[in-house]
Parts: C-alpha cells; structure tokens; sequence
C-alpha cells in the first residue's frame, strides 16, 4: 500500500515540477517497469505467455490507468488525487461485487453511499475546494481503469508472469497513443518515472497480483483504505500539499463508508 501511495506523490513531484510531461512518465514508468518485471522473471525461469486473448483486458486497463493517472497529477494534489483514485476503485468493485455474487446488506449499502457522498464532496468544485474539473474527472478515468485492472487480476494463475505480460502489451499502447504529443523530460523526470515504474509500480503490481487470489473480496478493500491517508499525509510533508477541511472530511466519508461496508457480511442471494 506503500507503494501504491508512493505512485501519487512520484508522479506529482514529476510532472507537476515540470521535470517530465505526463505522456513521456507514463510511457517511461510502463517501459521500466516491463524491464524490471523481465530481469525477474528471466532469473527465476518458466515461460512467458503473451499472446493470450485475456491479456488484452489487463494491458488496456492498464493504459487506462496509466495515461488518465499522469494526465491528472498536472493539476491534482497527490493526496486528493490519492482519494479520487481510491474512491472510484472501491466503488466500481463494490458495484462489480453486487452485480456479480451476494446481494448487498442495507449496512454495505449505507457505507456505499456515505463513501460515495465523500467522493463527490472531493469532486464538488467551489469555495473551499482544491479541486481541479478535468484533473478530477481525468482521475476518475484512471480509477476505472485500475478497479478492471485488480477485477480481472484476481483470475490471474502466475501473478508475476500476468503482471510482465500486462506492462509489455502496454507499453505498444502507449507509444501509439501518446508518442506524438511532444515528449519531453529532464534526468530528474526520467529518474522518478524509472522509479514509480520499476519498484513501485511493476514490483508493486506483482506483489498485489500474488497476494489477491488469497484475499477476500472485503479483505482486499480493507487494505486499501490506508492508500489515500498514507497519500495525503505523503503529500503535505514531502509536497507541502495543503490538507483542507473539505479534503480531510472527503477521506474520512469515503474511507469510513468503504470500512464501514467491507466489514458487514453478504445477504445470501436470493435462488428462488
């Protein structure tokens, strides 16, 4: 969770510091990240299957993630780019959870719907608020990335080898999306992009792929509710981030109301 909060505040520090554009960190986090993630799998042996139709689902997520994570960090505090990002993935999977498996208790409802009132008062622009319109909504496109990318993660038998496979097909993706939008980066840009990529976010994304299928839907939620906190107090003492009123009350709905709904146990569904 560490990791995944780290990703917030390198990529803020990069591009907001105008050390790299978003398109060239995004390209060059997936890059070392697909190298990182080969050097591993090349020591421990065993092949490498990339040419599987289901692999598609991961490296598009993950290109969704990627691009709208990037993009928004121009405008968003990490710590409150942290809490978008977090809100829209526990959401989205709650919403995936219900549709798919147990019927929702009015408990998981109501903490649903008080994370969500916290999610909008996070987006809500107007007095008081830091937040930025496109960066946010930018923000909610990653997240829905995200929450396919860990959905479809928990179907993965070779967590480290779904995870090199997922940042190699990326990466293609990227480059045809982004290469033409005037790359630009300094030493220190391409160090903070080779960093989030190849420690936080490749080594990062096996360690989540391998610990998910031992997890419980609830489980895997509950762990994330440091994300967002770990962000925003990452934020306000390496960043000099701000932490509002308004943001401080947006992650206490959002994470109560996802604790509060991840604890409560599934209504049998109804077979009749």
């Amino acid at each position: 969770m560490v990791a995944f909060a780290a990703n917030s505040i390198l990529t803020r520090l990069a591009v907001d510091g105008d050390h790299i554009d978003p398109s060239g960190f995004a390209i060059l986090r997936v890059l070392s990240g697909a190298v990182v993630l080969g050097m591993v799998m090349t020591a421990r042996g065993g092949g490498l299957p990339i040419l599987r139709t289901r692999r598609l689902g991961g490296a598009f997520s993950l290109a969704v993630y990627m691009i709208g994570f990037s993009l928004a960090y121009l405008t968003l505090d990490a710590g409150l780019g942290a809490l978008i990002l977090f809100g829209v993935v526990q959401i989205t999977m709650f919403a995936q959870g219900a549709l798919t498996g147990s019927r929702p208790t009015a408990r998981q409802l109501v903490g649903a719907g008080v994370a969500f009132l916290g999610l909008l008062l996070a987006l809500w622009p107007g007095p008081g608020s830091q937040t930025d319109l496109a960066g946010a909504l930018l923000m909610v496109f990653a997240g829905l990335g995200w929450a396919a990318y860990t959905i479809l993660g928990r179907r993965a038998a070779d967590p480290l080898a779904a995870t090199t496979a997922n940042f190699l097909l990326c990466l293609p993706i990227l480059l045809v999306l982004l290469v033409g939008t005037g790359l630009q980066f300094s030493a220190t840009g391409a160090a903070l992009a080779i960093v989030s990529g190849g420690l936080t976010s490749g080594l990062g994304y096996a360690l989540w792929y391998r610990v998910l299928p031992q997890l419980e839907s609830a489980t895997a939620a509950i762990v994330q509710l440091s994300v967002p906190i770990i962000a925003i107090l990452g934020g306000a003492l390496l960043l000099e981030e701000a932490v509002t009123l308004l943001t401080a009350l947006s992650a206490a709905l959002v994470v109560g109301g996802i604790g509060w709904a991840v604890t409560a146990r599934s209504a049998p569904a109804d077979r009749s």
